[in-house]
């Protein structure tokens, strides 16, 4: 989210590659189908503090999708009214998606754990990026998409984004002005 509030989203001029990076991810149509088979997500770094990226994402998800949705923190308790696990190992299920909120440094242990439990892909948020952990689960047989929202993706691909990224609330084929 930047400092005006607004959430950062995809944007066709701003899709310049990075220096530094080599792994290509998915296409918006890979994306979709990932989404589209997806019946469980484990958010692994989930937040009970509604400050955090990864509370507004569980809410939505819970609210707003039709996956089914763990929480995955060690030192939490319960998020969102939901039991908080302490591992991917110790979630009731296998889940499908791994959608991932830690440090740089954790992400190839986490896509470790992924691949121990099954889980078909791994998703690394905005602003997360590592090739090491990319590789290792692809090697496994895993979809890996890196830099990415789940929320923005699902909203996006089911018609709840605008091209800000937020959600207007207006159903119309008209665009709409904005009054000041």
């Amino acid at each position: 989210m930047s400092a005006s509030g607004i959430v950062a989203c995809e944007l066709p001029w701003a899709s310049a590659p990075v220096a530094g990076r080599t792994w290509v991810g998915p296409g918006a149509q890979d994306r979709y189908e990932i989404l589209r088979a997806t019946k469980s997500i484990a958010i692994v770094g989930a937040s009970d503090n509604p400050a955090r990226a990864s509370y507004f994402v569980a809410t939505y998800l819970l609210g707003s999708s039709p996956y089914d949705v763990y929480f995955v923190n060690p030192r939490a308790e319960s998020i969102l009214g939901r039991p908080a696990y302490k591992s991917l190992a110790d979630l009731p299920v296998v889940p499908d998606l791994v959608d991932v909120f830690r440090r740089h440094e954790d992400l190839p242990g986490v896509a470790q754990e992924a691949i121990d439990v099954g889980a078909k892909t791994l998703w690394l948020q905005l602003g997360s990026w590592n090739e090491e952990a990319a590789a290792l689960a692809e090697a496994a047989g895993l979809s890996v998409v890196m830099d990415r929202c789940v929320k923005i993706e699902h909203a996006r691909f089911h018609g709840g984004l605008h091209l800000a990224g937020f959600d207007t609330g207006v159903i119309s084929s008209k665009r709409q002005l904005l009054s000041r």
